[in-house]
This record gives structure tokens, C-alpha cells and sequence, in this order.
């Protein structure tokens, strides 16, 4: 077996991203890379190992540290990767650019990569970072052909805002954005196993939903305790890891995170969803500020925004989708019990079923790709959302909602169920029932004569029985856990 060390080393999973790096690396001409991400999920940690710790130049920005501490700490990157080189002290960021032009001039490597790390924290109040970096570029670089420069920052308002839609110097210059999306269950499956544990494929479900696919939160995991002993560790013991996590992830990414934190709250109160209308209404945001506030929230992992199936108009559901924060919601906040194993107290409650149940549909929902490919149809043309039906006041007709609508281009639609279960799901008789008429309804409301059929996901499949035969198709754990290429 791998010492702890060594499997601490290895770079799981993102295959894709590397191939898009060592094209930029290999390339004839200067590259500006965007990376962007949830925070804690791992894009330092990909950079690092894909450059074994070899730059030309590396720098990271300070949180919430004035100009003179990020220009001071600038200066002495510089000195470091200019071997002792002295650098006469930099007053502003003009200078600081200055300094690093004569720095990578000076500079022996065929190709000359600068890792900005956290960038987003170095642009302070009134520090003119961005006007200079577009300087730099557009007066610099651009006559180069040997410069990679890669900007990484998890507040990623500030990466689109001030990189991707730049109007000024850096306009039209970035070369390569790459995203980098937490773990699949497979990928989390194998960080798992290099780490020693010999939790089964139910386990590590149960785990993926209180953690996500977030690397950092799995990297804090400790082979030698229960799934329940973790948690209680890392959440619920004074001073745990992830203790004070809620308040250091949103306050870290955004300006005004209490406005986040009222969305994500709402959103945490609903399992089916919100429209637009219903979040202004509700927390009194609007206009462009909530707009820019839920494609914040959506471009880091925290929300999914679902179109909804038939509806011309196009009205957007928008769901909580990260598993720390949907957990913190249910189980953290407000907990006043001082009960260090609250979890190993609490996890084979009946409330903790139910919500098993519907953050399975999450997990389901974030392997959209698995799905499809245990159905077999994904390199078909397909339409994945959700649909709801409210009633009119004065229809007679019972309201339904579907969580996953999946049409496809041979008029095949799945109105897929999503059941977590640690046996084969047994479907009752009223269960049947209640599914056949959700379908008439949906048939009916859609204008559908045929077409739709009825998929279950779940983790042992379906029990067989007289009630089980209207199933159209199944997927289980394995679907879930299927290793995809080119995702």
C-alpha cells in the first residue's frame, strides 16, 4: 500500500484540464489562462502539480490585505524567483509590472509561466491592479511569443467581470478558460481508495452528500474513522476543520456574502426550486443585482439553474446545489445541542432519511452525464430539465412537478425518479398509481400523446414485483460510479 505521503501527491482525475495546460505550455505563442472554480476544489493544487512547482514566477494575492501588504509581498516573490536579485521597494503596481518585466527579461526559461494565484484578492480599493495588468499585457506581452500566464481565483465575479468581459487591454487576449468542476463519484471513489479507505460505493454516496465533490474536504477525511465519526470531527467537535466553514467559504468569494447567504438560505427552503420572480419577491433583490448574484452563485458550484420543460417563456428554476452548504442548513445552524458526536447520535434518524432522500436528487442531478450514458443515449440529441405544473385557482387538476424531464431526439421522454435506498426500492401499489397519474397529467398538460416513460435511479435498483412492470428503465450506484470518457 502507498504511504499517506505518497498518495497525498498524486493528481486524480482532471485529465482534461492538464491536456488543455500542456497546450497552452507547448504552444508557439503567449497564453493568458483563466481557471475558475468553486473554492476548495483544487485548482492551486492542479497547477502546482501539472508544473511541479516550477515557474518563472509565482505570486498570491492576500485576503483582505491593503495595497503596501500585496505590493510588499510582490517584491518579495520577486526577489525569491530572481534569486536573491535585489528589487528596489515598489509604491504602486505600475512599478511592481515594471519590476517583473526586468525580472522574466533577465530570465533563462524557453517559456516563462507566472502563476497568479487568488488574483481577485489583489485587486484592492483604488490599487489600479487591473488597468496595470492590462498594461503589462497589451504593451509587454503581447510583442512576445514565450510568456504563459495563468490567473486563478475562486471569487469568480471578479474573474468574469474584470478578465473575461475586459474592454480595455486584456480584451479578447485570453487564450484558454478552464473550469474547474468538483469530483464525480468515480473520482472521489479513487481519491478514497489512495487514502486508504475501504468505504463500499453506498458509503461513499453518504459521503458525497455531506461533502460534495470538493477535494479539500475530502483531503480533511481519515481512513481510521467511521463515515459518522468524521463528521462529528470535523463539524460538530469544537474547533473542528470545518467548524467555522460556512462563514469562511461565502465571506472569502463575495462582496456583501450576507446578501449570498439570504439567497442560498431561501433556495435551502425549498427542495423543488425557486423561480426568479419567487426570489425577488422574497428577498427583495432585482434587476441586475440579482442577476449578477445568482451567475455568481451558479459559475461556483452553489446553485443549478434548471430550465423547465415546455415552458416557452423560458422561467428559470434555480436550486441549492451545494451538498457543505444544504447540510450546514439542515443539521449546523442553529444546532445548540453542544453535542460533539451529534451525528453518530443522530444519522440513523428517520429525519435523516428523508434528507438522504431528497439530496440523492442532487447527487443525480450533478451526474446528469452518467445518466444519460447508462441510458445509452448520450450521444443523442437531448433536452434535460424539470417541469412543474401549478393549477390555475379555478382547475379542478391537482398540481405535479417532475425533477428531471429528459427528452430526447427520437420523442423518447424519460420522467425520471430518483429514490435513495440502501435495498432493491420496493414500489407499492399507491406508489404506482400515484406515478401513472402524474404521467396523464403531464401527457395531458404537455399536449403529449405518447412518448413519455418512467425511469427510476436508484442505488440497488428496483425490487420486482406486480407493481415494478410500467418501469421503462433503470440505474443504479454502478451508473452512478461509471468512469465517463471526455467529461
Amino acid at each position: 500500500m502507498k504511504s499517506a505521503m505518497e498518495a497525498a501527491e498524486k493528481l486524480i482525475g482532471r485529465t482534461r484540464e492538464c491536456e488543455e495546460l500542456k497546450w497552452a505550455v507547448e504552444s508557439n505563442r503567449s497564453e493568458l489562462i483563466v481557471m475558475y472554480g468553486r473554492r476548495r476544489v483544487g485548482k492551486t493544487f492542479l497547477v502546482r502539480r501539472f508544473f511541479n512547482d516550477t515557474y518563472s514566477f509565482h505570486y498570491v494575492g492576500a485576503h483582505r490585505q491593503k495595497k503596501s501588504v500585496q505590493l510588499q509581498n510582490f517584491r518579495e516573490a520577486l526577489i525569491r524567483f530572481g534569486h536573491g536579485q535585489d528589487v528596489p521597494p515598489i509604491e504602486n503596481w505600475h512599478d511592481a509590472f515594471l519590476q517583473l518585466e526586468r525580472h522574466l527579461e533577465r530570465c533563462k526559461d524557453k517559456r516563462k509561466v507566472l502563476f497568479f494565484d487568488e488574483m481577485p484578492w489583489m485587486d484592492t480599493q483604488g490599487s489600479d491592479f487591473t488597468s496595470e495588468l492590462e498594461y503589462f499585457w497589451a504593451n509587454w506581452v503581447q510583442d512576445r511569443d514565450d510568456i504563459v500566464l495563468i490567473a486563478c481565483g475562486s471569487a469568480t465575479s471578479w474573474m468574469k467581470e474584470k478578465l473575461e468581459d475586459n474592454q480595455g487591454g486584456l480584451h479578447n487576449r485570453i487564450t484558454h478558460r478552464i473550469y474547474l468542476r468538483p469530483f464525480y463519484l468515480s473520482e472521489c471513489k479513487t481519491y478514497l481508495m489512495e487514502h486508504g479507505f475501504e468505504w463500499d460505493d453506498y458509503q461513499i454516496l453518504q459521503c458525497y452528500m455531506l461533502f460534495g465533490g470538493v477535494p479539500y474536504y475530502l483531503s480533511l477525511l481519515r481512513p481510521y474513522l467511521s463515515l459518522p465519526e468524521n463528521v462529528d470531527s470535523l463539524i460538530f467537535r469544537r474547533g473542528g476543520d470545518l467548524s467555522d466553514e460556512f462563514n469562511e467559504l461565502y465571506g472569502a468569494l463575495f462582496r456583501k456574502a450576507d446578501r449570498y447567504i439570504n439567497i442560498v438560505r431561501l433556495l435551502a427552503t425549498k427542495r423543488q426550486g425557486f423561480l426568479r420572480g419567487e426570489i425577488e419577491k422574497a428577498t427583495g433583490y432585482s434587476g441586475g443585482g440579482l442577476t449578477r448574484m445568482l451567475d455568481n452563485l451558479e459559475r461556483c458550484d452553489f446553485i443549478v439553474a434548471y430550465g423547465q420543460f415546455g415552458n416557452k417563456s423560458k422561467q428559470t428554476l434555480y436550486r441549492l446545489a451545494d451538498f457543505y452548504t444544504l447540510f450546514y442548513f439542515h443539521y449546523v445552524e442553529g444546532n445548540r445541542s453542544r453535542d460533539e458526536q451529534y451525528w453518530q447520535h443522530h444519522f440513523n434518524d428517520r429525519s435523516v432519511e428523508s434528507w438522504e432522500g431528497f439530496t440523492f436528487e442532487e447527487v443525480c442531478l450533478r451526474h446528469l452525464p452518467h445518466i444519460k450514458f447508462g441510458l445509452g443515449i448520450s450521444g443523442m440529441a437531448t433536452e434535460s430539465a424539470a417541469w412543474r405544473f401549478i393549477p390555475a385557482k379555478d382547475d379542478p387538476r391537482k398540481g405535479g412537478q417532475v425533477d428531471l424531464v429528459i427528452s430526447r431526439a427520437d420523442k423518447i421522454i424519460h420522467l425520471v425518479e430518483m429514490k435513495f435506498s440502501e435495498q432493491p426500492f420496493t414500489i407499492t401499489k399507491d406508489y404506482e398509481e400515484r406515478l401513472k397519474a402524474r404521467k396523464s397529467l403531464f401527457m395531458e398538460v404537455m399536449g403529449i400523446r405518447r412518448g413519455p416513460v418512467h425511469t427510476f435511479v436508484t442505488p440497488m435498483g428496483i425490487a420486482r414485483g406486480i407493481h415494478s412492470s410500467f418501469v421503462h428503465s433503470q440505474l443504479t450506484a454502478k451508473d452512478l460510479f461509471a468512469d465517463i470518457p471526455n467529461i
